[in-house]
């Protein structure tokens, strides 16, 4: 099967392995990103996204038998050529942000829909399959702490907890896991460190998982957050606020909580750190690996094929 994707972010980490697993299965791809730069304070214009669409027309016509848009906002040019199936994967923020309109716009249109979550299914009023980005346990896996800590230089005495996202990204509430942790390190009258990273090579996010005490999730909404099974095949414990799916992937992961007020998310912090136990997350975490959660994409192209013949 040959399939071209098309993506706003071709960097993607969690796309990119899925591509690879696929590809293990014997799908081959081109792939097609939006033209434009993003970043801190710059957002693609509407103008970059109108270029893409002769640019996908005249792509689609060299023989794919599919065509997999990742994003909502790339669903449309997908939708504009009428000869291949479309499979839509939607990934969070194209279903609780300002690209919600045209992803639920697009979907009765398309051959199958992806989702990460049943919430994100629910919040679309439609049927979509279920497919949470699986976890490289090949790439995440337990390092001993001290190890870990040495190799990122956490060398401090007291506790650390993760927040591996970038402050400015307002959906992932900086300012409430800094209160959270602020709170904790009164309470317990040691120092509580809130580690907040992001911009590092992917490859070294493990060793950023493995030096911490916990990872917190603060965010306002999330599909499949990627940072609680990457941490859960680390055995790190996690804090979370019920978004998404988290409250499914840490059924029966312990020590984890999942809460939606800040006093619940400070006992629960507080309880980790004190415990200073490490979790039985990867076991759970075995059920999203990337080779399962590819065999299901696999399975999801071949249904949308059909429908389409």
């Amino acid at each position: 099967m040959h399939v071209l994707i098309l993506t706003t972010n071709e960097d993607a980490p969690f796309m990119n392995q899925q591509l690879a697993a696929l590809e293990r299965l014997g799908v081959s791809f081109t792939v097609r990103s939006v033209p434009g730069e993003t970043g801190p304070g710059r957002s693609r214009s509407p103008l970059e996204y109108l270029k893409f669409f002769p640019t996908v027309v005249r792509e689609s016509r060299n023989g794919y038998d599919l065509i997999h848009a990742h994003y909502g906002l790339t669903a449309p040019m997908a939708l504009a050529q009428f000869r291949q199936p479309v499979v839509l994967s939607l990934w969070g923020t194209d279903v609780y942000g300002p690209g919600e309109p045209i992803s639920r716009f697009c979907a009765p249109f398309c051959e199958e829909v992806v989702v990460m979550s049943a919430e994100m299914g629910r919040t679309l009023g439609r049927d979509c399959t279920v497919i949470p980005d699986g976890v490289n346990v090949a790439q995440f896996y337990p390092i001993p702490q001290a190890e870990a800590r040495e190799r990122v230089g956490w060398n401090e005495e007291g506790y650390d907890v993760l927040f591996p996202y970038s402050p400015d990204r307002e959906v992932k509430n900086h300012p409430r896991a800094r209160r959270v942790v602020r709170a904790v390190e009164e309470q317990i009258g040691a120092p509580v460190r809130l580690r907040t990273v992001y911009g590092v090579d992917h490859d070294e996010v493990v060793h950023y998982m493995n030096a911490a005490d916990a990872l917190l999730l603060t965010s306002e909404s999330e599909g499949s957050p990627n940072s609680v099974k990457e941490a859960m095949a680390c055995n790190v414990p996690v804090v979370a606020v019920d978004v998404g799916d988290v409250a499914d992937r840490l059924d029966g992961v312990s020590p984890s909580t999942v809460a939606t007020s800040d006093r619940d998310l400070i006992a629960g912090l507080r309880d980790i750190l004190e415990r200073g136990e490490r979790s039985n997350g990867r076991e759970a975490a075995a059920e999203i690996s990337v080779e399962r959660t590819a065999a299901r994409m696999l399975e999801t192209y071949e249904r949308a094929v059909a429908r389409k013949s």
